[in-house]
């Protein structure tokens, strides 16, 4: 696999096809991007208008908070036949290291479910306690607090007082303790 950022602000747009991937639409808006890409993939970004993208496994898109210079990751997308293999994790610690380069020393995202937390403790991400108004947990990097078993279970709770799928519960149901990191990923 590669890891690739295609753009910091305005990156590139990308439209995705929205069978494979999740929140596909999001991607054409302009924003920095940075993808996994299969080792003997070609990657085709054609004009929007004109076609899908080929050749992405996992995609996210990211723009800076201008209040605080904070970077937002906002969306995070792995194509339908990839997930939980980890690729959104990976990515998004490769685009934390890559911010930390740039200068940025605070790093965030909000997600909506049990699965994405999980994903972004593994990157790296630790849950502030925070909620935006559409109901997702906000994470930020580096870890408002140390990566305690008590402040994941914390977040996973927040998801339990919701409707959820059944996958989700049991998903829930079976995390212990706090997940590990995964590569390029630091506390």
């Amino acid at each position: 696999m590669k890891l690739r950022i295609l753009g910091w602000e305005p990156g590139p747009s990308i439209r995705l096809d929205h069978r494979e991937f999740a929140y596909a639409g999001k991607f054409v808006r302009p924003s920095g991007k940075a993808i996994v890409q299969a080792e003997d993939a070609t990657l085709d970004l054609p004009d929007p208008k004109d076609g899908a993208a080929t050749g992405i496994e996992a995609v996210v898109a990211f723009d800076e908070d201008r209040v605080d210079e904070a970077l937002w990751l906002r969306y995070v997308s792995v194509r339908s036949g990839r997930r939980a293999e980890g690729l959104g994790a990976r990515l998004c610690a490769f685009v934390c290291e890559r911010a930390t380069e740039r200068g940025y020393d605070t790093l965030r995202i909000a997600v909506n479910n049990p699965y994405a937390f999980e994903a972004l403790y593994k990157a790296g991400f630790g849950f502030t306690g925070r909620e935006t108004g559409l109901a997702e947990l906000v994470l930020e990097r580096p870890p408002p607090t140390a990566r305690s078993e008590r402040r994941y279970r914390a977040g996973l709770d927040r998801f339990e007082d919701r409707t959820l799928q059944a996958d989700e519960q049991q998903f829930i149901e079976a995390r212990e303790g706090v997940p590990g990191l995964v590569a390029g990923a630091v506390e």
